[in-house]
Formats: C-alpha cells, sequence, structure tokens
C-alpha cells in the first residue's frame, strides 16, 4: 500500500472544501487546456488541470474507510475489520474529477470493478489521461450524479464513493480568492452547500445502494447524518472529513459493518 502523503492533519482553511491548501508541482504546462500539475494522492502522481478540482489529503480518508468495508488494512501494522463488501466487489466513484478516487481505489483494491462518472466532459479528459497513466481502464461516464447507472445498463454498485461539491459560499472562513483558479462547478453547491449531497442520497436509497462513502466538512455531518435517516441510511464511521452509510432496509444479503 502507498502511503507518502497519509494522515496530513487537516484543519479548516481558506483553500478549499474546507481542508488544507495543497502543493502541487508545476510540470512546465503552458497552454491553458492542458494539464500544468501533478500532485501526489495516496502516494501516487496525478495530472491536474483548471478543469478538476486538485486532490486534497483530506480526501484520502475516502480511500481509507474503503479499505476499510473491503476488510484491508490502510496502514501498516493496522489489524483489518471484518469484511462487509462482496470479495469482488462493484464500486462507483461519483463526481470523478481528476480520476484520483476511482483509480486508486481501483489500485488498492484490484479485485473490485470500478467505474466512475462525472458532469464535465474536460473533467473525464483528465480522469481518462491519470487511468492511461496508472494502468487502470476505468469506464468514465459523463453523468449527473446517478442518472445514467440506470439509462446506461450500468452494473449496480455495492459502495459509492463520493465527493462532491458542499461548499457553502456563505462560510465566514472562505477565501475565494484562494479557489479562484479551480472549477466553481466542482466546489460550490447550493442549500449550504449540501444540495448534491441530498440528491445523492435519494438516487442511492432508491437504487438500495448497500454503503455510501461521502466526503463533507465537519460541520455539515450532522445534517448530512439526518438526512441519511430519512433516506433509510444508517452512518456506520466517521473519520475525519469521510462518513460511511449502509442501508437499513437493504437486502438480508447486506452484511453490517464492524466497528
Amino acid at each position: 500500500m502507498n502511503a507518502s502523503s497519509r494522515n496530513n492533519p487537516s484543519g479548516r482553511v481558506a483553500g478549499s472544501e474546507g481542508g488544507p491548501r495543497p502543493q502541487p508541482c508545476e510540470d512546465g504546462g503552458g497552454e491553458p487546456d492542458r494539464p500544468r500539475r501533478v500532485v501526489n494522492f495516496y502516494g501516487r502522481d496525478f495530472v491536474v488541470s483548471k478543469d478538476v478540482l486538485i486532490p486534497r489529503p483530506e480526501t484520502e480518508q475516502l480511500i481509507d474507510s474503503a479499505l476499510i468495508l473491503a476488510g484491508k488494512p490502510y496502514l501498516p501494522g493496522v489489524r483489518p475489520t471484518p469484511r462487509v463488501l462482496p470479495e469482488h466487489p462493484i464500486i462507483l466513484d461519483v463526481g470523478t474529477g481528476s480520476g484520483c478516487i476511482a483509480i486508486t481505489i481501483q489500485k488498492e483494491l484490484p479485485n473490485s470493478t470500478v467505474y466512475a462518472t462525472d458532469i464535465s466532459e474536460k473533467a473525464l479528459q483528465i480522469a481518462t489521461k491519470n487511468a492511461a497513466k496508472h494502468g487502470t481502464p476505468i469506464p468514465f461516464i459523463i453523468s449527473h450524479l446517478l442518472e445514467k447507472v440506470n439509462s446506461n445498463h450500468l452494473p449496480t454498485p455495492d459502495l459509492i464513493i463520493a465527493n462532491l461539491p458542499y461548499v457553502d459560499e456563505n462560510w465566514e472562513w472562505l477565501d475565494k480568492a484562494a479557489l479562484s483558479h479551480e472549477p466553481a462547478i466542482a466546489l460550490y453547491a447550493a442549500n449550504h452547500g449540501l444540495a448534491l449531497i441530498y440528491e445523492l442520497l435519494h438516487q442511492a436509497s432508491t437504487l438500495q445502494i448497500p454503503y455510501l462513502i461521502l466526503e463533507a466538512d465537519p460541520c455539515q455531518h450532522s445534517a448530512i447524518t439526518k438526512r441519511a435517516i430519512s433516506q433509510n441510511y444508517q452512518l456506520i464511521d466517521t473519520r475525519g472529513f469521510s462518513l460511511t452509510f449502509r442501508i437499513i432496509s437493504a437486502s438480508k444479503n447486506t452484511p453490517q459493518a464492524s466497528h
């Protein structure tokens, strides 16, 4: 397991989605529509451009949470918990952006089938380049949240991982100037930053998705948990910015996660 940038402390600062400002290294790109930077995520390098969000250290907690569900250790020496996902899980990354989450999951859980969606065609172009770089032939689909999961006959996932836009433009600590180099569509959401998360919860409940891992600012966790309960999801784990939910009304074949 790669862990070069693991478990960096994440305090809420102006740099993005509540997390620490990243330190990408320039790769010399000068053309505005081409990848301009390389950043590290979960021990691997990813190219990013002005069309995608820069991966943050706190987002690595989503990978940790997925490994826990898969019964895998997320750090050397950590005893894994019992596996609750199928041996060969289907995992969907919603709002994939640069593709760093989907690609990392495929690398860390090679027995999984991973696919990813995003509403931005330009973002998926970057994700496709990153997938080719890391040798992970992941299908990337243009879709608003889960709208194409049924219409395109895509497999129903056992787990959804989503780092959706959740920044509230009215947060007092927000420095919009610090975020001006990243796409607003990947940062901001209506309804106090919760609109897209709430919509995803409703869609996931309709499709009876067994497990969800979501990223949000800790100040939003209580509201998200309340909404999740109304959609028949139970909070089973919280770590940093990451929330893990299990559906309550799923079939009897869906095991419960262990704490």
